[in-house]
């Protein structure tokens, strides 16, 4: 048996204090930890840095090194800095190291780096060994060579080479998420499917039990099946909520994708035990004929400023959408006209906030809205370039009227400036699978004595 304690969905997110000292009283072979996924977007990965707060991340992260010293067992975390980048996985590193210095501890720390080169990648795709996963956009050496980071997403048998070398903690770049957790149970010869379908229960913590924020949860592994038990008071684990997660991040709720082949929980079976714990048998894992590692690549697309009007006139509050439009023409032909730009050289976007911001067409409730917010959105390739068109839209969004015939209007600006920049914007630009013939082949071991 293998028991997997997992703190929280995300290191960042908080934990339950008192649960987590509950999970190490049930003596856990291994804590687990995620430490961030795409959901976010793309810009995090695209400048090699964490969504996170550093403060709470040092804060959080150095209660699970104690906690780990005290159940004297390795701590995993993967995709370390949201994004699992190596500027991310230093940045952890760098806390780490400044943990252990501060409270007298030593450590062996593995690290694993997922950072793919451009010219390897595209090596790859010369060699027919990348393939797109749907949707993907089309690529070449160039779009490669633009990436700002690429990173392959280890599976279960890089953490398992980073645990082999004896680490107190691991420090993982871009992991799946499933594969900290099911490197151990797999390695001590736990039931194959039972290891991934658990761990795919287990990733997001409590999210798999009644009170999804309270973080903590335990999952044991055995040869026929595991076992998810929530931690923290007025947590329960119901056959419901665990055979939902199946459905969390996943394109089908009965297969799951993962370097060296796929799960498959169409035969499993979900036993309460208890009002808190439930039984999990008859998952199965179907091996790849090939091994393959997903790829994700960010590149710069831009720069970009916003700017902000409010809208309380009903008159225009009910005409928004024509407003919009007649501003966006305008300003669009100003643009090109006295910057001497191409169509396709930037983009302004008016976005209507508080009436189907978030769907768009596929809004299907009336439209009451006594206030509206007016996002403007201006891309161009260069900073100088976004802010001289953000700087002839705000006129229009302070001012413009309807129709010619009527008075000219003023809207509200919340901030002064009212242009306010957000710098660089990235894209993805991979969503492929590369095969390895040697699952370490894209990854790089490091190991530190730290302390």
């Amino acid at each position: 048996m293998t028991r997997v304690l997992i703190p929280s969905g995300a290191l960042g997110l908080g934990y339950d204090k008192t649960a987590l000292d509950r999970g190490i009283a049930a003596r856990p072979d291994i804590i687990a930890i995620d430490g961030g996924s795409t959901d976010s977007g793309p810009s995090y990965l695209g400048r090699g840095v964490s969504k996170y707060s550093r403060a709470s991340t040092k804060i959080e992260w150095a209660g699970l090194i104690e906690a780990r010293e005290r159940a004297g067992v390795p701590l995993v975390i993967g995709t370390a800095g949201t994004c699992g980048a190596d500027r991310a996985v230093d940045w952890l590193v760098e806390i780490t190291a400044e943990i252990l210095a501060e409270t007298g501890r030593r450590a062996r720390v593995a690290v694993l780096k997922s950072r793919q080169s451009a010219e390897a990648v595209a090596a790859a795709l010369a060699e027919g060994r990348v393939r797109p996963l749907h949707p993907a956009p089309e690529i070449d050496g160039a779009i490669l060579a633009d990436c700002s980071n690429i990173v392959a997403l280890a599976g279960a048998e890089q953490i398992t080479a980073a645990l082999q070398t004896g680490a107190d903690i691991v420090i993982a770049g871009r992991t799946t998420d499933t594969a900290i957790i099911a490197a151990l149970p797999l390695a001590r010869g736990d039931h194959v499917g039972a290891a991934w379908h658990g761990a795919k229960i287990g990733e997001c913590g409590a999210l798999c039990a009644t009170n999804p924020q309270s973080g903590v949860i335990l999952v044991e592994f055995d040869a026929d099946g595991f076992t998810v038990t929530p931690l923290a008071d007025g947590a329960h684990a119901t056959p419901h909520t665990v055979s939902a997660h199946m459905l969390y991040e996943n394109s089908d709720p009965f297969i799951l994708y993962e370097p060296g082949g796929h799960l498959d929980v169409t035969h499993a079976d979900y036993q309460a035990l208890d009002d808190t714990r439930v039984r999990v048998t008859g998952s199965d894992w179907v091996p790849a004929d090939r091994y393959t590692v997903k790829l994700e690549g960010a590149r710069r697309v831009g720069y970009q400023t916003v700017l902000l009007a409010l809208l309380r006139d009903r008159h225009y509050v009910e005409n928004a959408d024509s407003w919009c439009a007649d501003i966006e023409a305008k300003c669009r032909a100003k643009a090109a006209a006295r910057l001497s730009l191409a169509p396709e050289d930037f983009d302004i976007e008016l976005r209507i906030i508080g009436r189907n911001a978030t769907l768009g067409v596929l809004e299907n409730r009336a439209n009451g809205a006594v206030e509206l917010g007016m996002l403007g959105i201006v891309t161009a390739q260069t900073p100088e370039m976004v802010d001289e068109i953000a700087k002839m839209l705000n006129p229009y969004l302070l001012h413009h009227p309807l129709t010619e015939a009527e008075e000219q209007p003023t809207f509200a600006f919340p901030f002064s400036p009212a242009e306010i920049e957000r710098g660089e914007i990235y894209e993805f630009a991979l969503n492929h699978v590369m095969q390895l013939d040697d699952p370490m082949e894209a990854f790089r071991l490091e190991v530190h004595e730290l302390g």
